[in-house]
């Protein structure tokens, strides 16, 4: 907290004797009040006292604010701000831990940990690399595990040696050592460079670490808005050769009909709703309107989210029930059931039932779990292989059961489903869905040609 409301006493000298000697010396004493609260320095002569007095009162009248916690205008607070990047980066994760869902958790740790690597104060005693980057990761930036206890055996020597070894946040006012750690946050561990989205993502978290400061006056300015820093761009669009048609999506599911029953209905959500994985984990009886015949209708009210062991809220469990994305805790997303949606999902639930409390699709033999990642992705692995010619496995046409969503939301596009209706369904916005699925829209130009086409013979027509 900052404040004006500062009032500066006049310097009382106090008369005493040196210890050593014995002989008369006095002591220098400044007091001053900061919003009623008092602060004092003492000084050995006079002129130190009078330079000191004299730097807080020019603050004073040049309007400059006083921090209430150390009692000095803000730039002197500032200059004796010794806090290491390692306690922020650790105060930063602690701000951030309660409100972040487990996977942001781990997202924020990862990038913190690649900066940390490049802004270390020292060399010497320093450990490998690889122990580095493993103690800030599972332990250092892990809120719960620290919470739990000092680190273990085989991390505590790396962690007490970071804690001492990272440069003073005031350092990173220092353009050359903030292009340092951005240049190391575009790596991969293999020195390559990194995906344009992974960049993006960890610049931000290093961007919002360094806010965090600034917020907290212990910086003056950001320090990343003063270098010329170019990210990366990133090409968000999905790629058409990883988009099924819709025989090819039929011949998938019917190999995982027939040899993972389970599980089709699973595949069948992110094709024909265009359902997120996370979504169609978290599927209950109750949120399915399935009529006999003809459409039905799902409504969405979260997510499964796979995290892991540690960084969800209950730090035991590897996966986490959350709330829809970029939605509200009580938001519910309505989605249209094509037919051939409501004939697998009234099998399933037929043939297989549902977990207690409701849950669709569980691990076999293990109570209500939802099925883990591992097992549906190895199940699609499968399938595909056994779907797919050899020419078609080595391109990327539905390597990955997410891949099913795009196929379906292309789908919807091509057949001339407003955007806005299908942004609705997909729970995207408008803007990205047009940007993500722009190269995937099949057939736009010809007509946009065909009726620019009519009007200009139309033009013609009346001109003759």
């Amino acid at each position: 907290m900052s404040t004006y409301d500062v009032k500066i006493w006049s310097i009382q000298e106090h008369k005493g004797k040196d210890r050593k000697t014995g002989k008369a010396k006095s002591t220098y004493r400044l007091r001053w009040v900061v919003a009623g609260k008092v602060f004092s320095d003492r000084f050995q002569t006079k002129a130190l006292a009078e330079s000191f007095r004299a730097k807080l009162v020019t603050a004073q009248r040049e309007g400059i604010a006083f921090d209430e916690a150390s009692g000095l205008s803000e730039p002197m607070a500032r200059e004796r701000n010794t806090r290491s990047w390692y306690d922020h980066a650790v105060a930063f994760v602690d701000m951030k831990w309660p409100r972040a869902a487990g996977k942001q958790r781990m997202s924020i740790a990862e990038a913190l940990s690649n900066v940390t690597v490049a802004l270390l104060a020292a060399t010497r005693g320093a450990p490998p690399e690889r122990d580095i980057r493993r103690a800030l990761y599972a332990w250092t930036f892990n809120k719960a595990r620290r919470d739990a206890g000092p680190p273990p055996e085989d991390l505590a020597p790396t962690v007490q040696w970071l804690a001492r070894n990272t440069v003073n946040l005031n350092d990173l006012e220092d353009a050359a050592l903030v292009r340092k750690a951005l240049d190391a946050l575009s790596l991969r561990l293999d020195g390559r460079q990194a995906a344009a989205t992974t960049i993006a993502r960890k610049r931000a978290v290093f961007y919002g670490a360094l806010r965090y400061a600034v917020e907290l006056r212990l910086l003056a300015a950001h320090p990343m808005d003063h270098v010329q820093w170019v990210t990366p761009k990133s090409d968000d669009e999905i790629d058409r050769r990883s988009v099924v048609n819709p025989a090819q999506a039929l011949k998938l599911l019917t190999v995982v009909a027939d040899r993972h029953p389970r599980l089709v209905a699973l595949f069948a959500l992110l094709y024909y709703a265009a359902l997120r994985p996370a979504e169609a984990l978290h599927l209950r009886i109750e949120d399915c309107e399935l009529p006999e015949e003809g459409w039905g209708m799902l409504r969405l009210s979260g997510s499964t989210q796979h995290v892991g062991q540690g960084w969800g809220d209950d730090s035991t469990a590897v996966r986490e029930d959350r709330e829809l994305k970029h939605r509200a805790k009580a938001a519910v997303r309505p989605v249209p059931a094509a037919p051939q949606l409501v004939r697998a999902l009234r099998w399933h639930i037929a043939a297989h039932g549902n977990a207690l409390g409701g849950r669709l699709f569980v691990t076999q033999g293990y109570g209500s779990g939802p099925v883990s990642k591992e097992t549906y992705s190895r199940v699609w692995r499968a399938a595909r292989k056994a779907g797919l010619t050899l020419a078609q496995q080595r391109t990327p046409l539905a390597k990955r059961p997410y891949d099913l969503r795009h196929a379906a939301v292309s789908l919807w596009l091509n057949e001339g489903v407003p955007a806005t209706q299908v942004a609705e369904w997909a729970g995207h916005s408008v803007h990205v869905l047009l940007k993500v699925y722009a190269k995937c829209i099949e057939g736009q130009d010809e007509a946009a040609r065909r009726r620019i086409e009519n009007a200009l013979n139309r033009i013609d027509d009346e001109a003759a």
